[in-house]
């Protein structure tokens, strides 16, 4: 396969808010290009994992090269990039605007245009991307294209009277799609004499090909046999093989510049091909690095062990696989008094949590217990000034040597139709958020506020889409960390502190957070045959109790009649029993009791 002229390669990334059709997109220009035969044509052709199919959710940013012979009769090679909707995975849409010079802004011609369209189009203008507006669902009897394309030029400031109108479902307007592409995105840029220089996009661990590197060239050639040197990693590496992806992974003489393609070099770890690395040639080194992206930082922190204590080195095995395809995700062993071995894992929030969850018992076949979702907190110090970050509130410091506890806080977008916008506000104002602005976006409103993180990481997404019935949307991304009146709270069952379940919470909230903990619990630990306290403590204050009451045996069962002396002695005997049960006695707390009692529920 012969290295396309660069004037007529084209590099472009699918954006969209979530459900708004990039997948079924990426889906008709594939089978419309002929990458695909229609045998070999599944849905959502290039979500590879089931969950992804299962969910209908894009979590993996996938790429694909596809031959297009447009109207002026020239054959152009289209590099395509579906990207993720989900805020939990917009780093995979920041890697993929890296790597090319236009977007397709995929925007539903009923639903118009929703928080996570706004976030991921602003990515896409800060890379200095050309934007090419999509409306799709045209179909659908509720769409009106001529509001949507007004909304488009109102919210994001985007000339959208050329607005390409399609239905991805059906097929309708993919032809206006590919040629617009053509026409109104601009071909890449790069001298093929200069020394290699490449933008290392992403990694993957293949079983039979090692890690797999997908690349974007800007100068020079990549081929097979060339020594490589990874700038940043400052490692080298030979190059086995090179090709591209048409959605199946096709081997090439050479990539040139402009092209993304991927190659394999034996490289064993996923750690050693850092994501945004400069690649280039080890004799002939370019100059001057490429920008890179920035470090992913996790935003939530949770604890997972195994129910099972044996299953711990295949829990350290499966995170271990996991970590080598997914490099946002980071672990490190912690042991806790009730639950064991296990690994504290960072997240980049509740979505990406539930996934690497939801894989790790699906692939593995592992039971775990999750502690509850945290966020990284910055505690200063009372007498050295210093300051250290705390990832699981059970390991807080003595509160006499804690000067202040600062906790991270976002910007958070919410775009809402009208008439739920009074509950959209009171649940912002209950989870102490702060109002930047309220504006009008046609019919909905669009809310800006400052929320604290952790009052966001439990289930504030479940509550919105309750309180919206699903209408309204959702977007944030981290502001800074601010000092607040911050305590934790502990939950004693029996009277010994379950840590799992310990967390920081506002000290004018820990009350209602801790009355509801505890009536939570009550519902979900079983009877034992002793009566067990339930209680939320801060510090040595006790701020809510609840008591599952004791299975009882009737031991006066046998007695007819007689002295009623006879059946006090039997209960006292049975009560002097329980006492001790209760002193001796392990509560058992049932898996579902520790994910329930997490997701709180505010009614």
């Amino acid at each position: 396969m012969t290295t396309p002229p660069i004037d007529k390669i084209r590099n472009f990334s699918i954006v969209a808010h979530i459900d708004h059709g990039k997948s079924t997109l990426s889906d008709r220009l594939i089978q419309q290009t002929g990458g695909l035969t229609a045998r070999e044509m599944t849905e959502q052709v290039l979500d590879n994992m089931d969950i992804e199919k299962e969910r209908g959710i894009t979590i993996k940013a996938q790429t694909v090269r596809l031959n297009y012979k447009a109207k002026d009769g020239e054959t152009y090679v289209l590099n395509l990039m579906d990207t993720p909707g989900h805020v939990d995975f917009a780093y995979e849409v920041s890697r993929c605007l890296a790597a090319c010079e236009g977007s397709i802004l995929v925007v539903d011609a009923s639903q118009g245009v929703e928080a996570q369209t706004l976030a991921n189009v602003y990515q896409a203008i800060d890379n200095n991307h050309e934007i090419v507006p999509v409306l799709n669902k045209i179909d659908l009897p509720a769409a009106e294209p001529d509001r949507i394309r007004q909304q488009i030029e109102d919210v994001i400031g985007l000339d959208a009277s050329d607005a390409v109108l399609c239905s991805a479902k059906s097929g309708v307007g993919i032809d206006d799609v590919l040629e617009a592409i053509v026409t109104r995105l601009p071909a890449p840029k790069g001298d093929p004499n200069a020394p290699l220089k490449a933008l290392l996009v992403d990694a993957w661990y293949d079983a039979y090909l090692g890690v797999i590197v997908l690349v974007r060239i800007f100068d020079g050639s990549l081929k097979a046999g060339q020594r490589i040197k990874m700038m940043n990693a400052g490692k080298t590496h030979l190059v086995d093989r090179v090709g591209v992806f048409q959605p199946k992974n096709t081997p090439v003489d050479s990539l040139g510049p402009g092209e993304v393609g991927f190659f394999t070099a034996q490289i064993k770890e996923v750690a050693d091909a850092a994501v945004g690395d400069t690649i280039t040639d080890e004799k002939k080194p370019t100059a001057q690095a490429l920008t890179g992206f920035k470090e992913v930082q996790p935003v939530v922190f949770c604890g997972l062990f195994p129910v099972d204590a044996a299953d711990f080195e295949d829990l350290r095995a499966a995170i271990g696989r996991l970590r080598l395809n997914d490099a946002s995700f980071s672990y490190e062993m912690e042991t806790s008094a009730a639950l064991g071995f296990g690994f504290r894992c960072g997240f980049l929030g509740l979505l990406h949590l539930e996934i690497i969850q939801e894989r790790l018992s699906r692939e593995f076949d592992l039971d775990l217990i999750a502690t509850a979702p945290s966020v990284v907190y910055k505690i200063g110090l009372m007498h050295d000034g210093g300051e250290i970050e705390l990832h699981n509130p059970a390991d807080l410091p003595d509160p006499v040597k804690i000067d202040t506890i600062s906790e991270p806080w976002i910007k958070a977008t919410i775009l809402t139709p009208d008439e739920y916008l009074g509950g959209v506000i009171k649940l912002c104002q209950d989870r102490r958020g702060q109002q930047r602005e309220l504006s009008y976006v046609g019919s909905r409103a669009l809310l800006v506020y400052d929320l604290p993180l952790n009052e966001v990481v439990f289930d504030f997404y479940d509550r919105l889409k309750s309180i919206s019935k699903g209408y309204a949307s959702f977007d944030y991304q981290i502001e800074g960390y601010r000092v607040g009146d911050l305590v934790k709270m502990q939950i004693l069952v029996n009277a010994e502190p379950v840590d799992a379940l310990s967390m920081l919470v506002h000290r004018d909230r820990a009350e209602q957070r801790g009355r509801g903990m505890v009536e939570k619990m009550k519902e979900l630990i079983p009877p034992h045959m002793f009566v067990i306290p339930i209680q939320a403590a801060i510090g040595g204050r006790i701020i809510a109790r609840e008591t599952v009451r004791a299975l009882r045996k009737d031991v006066t069962a046998k007695c007819y009649g007689g002295d009623a002396s006879r059946k006090r002695k039997l209960l006292d005997k049975q009560k002097a029993g329980k006492k001790r049960m209760r002193q001796f006695g392990k509560v058992e707390i049932p898996q579902e009791a520790f994910i329930a009692a997490l997701k709180m529920d505010d009614n």
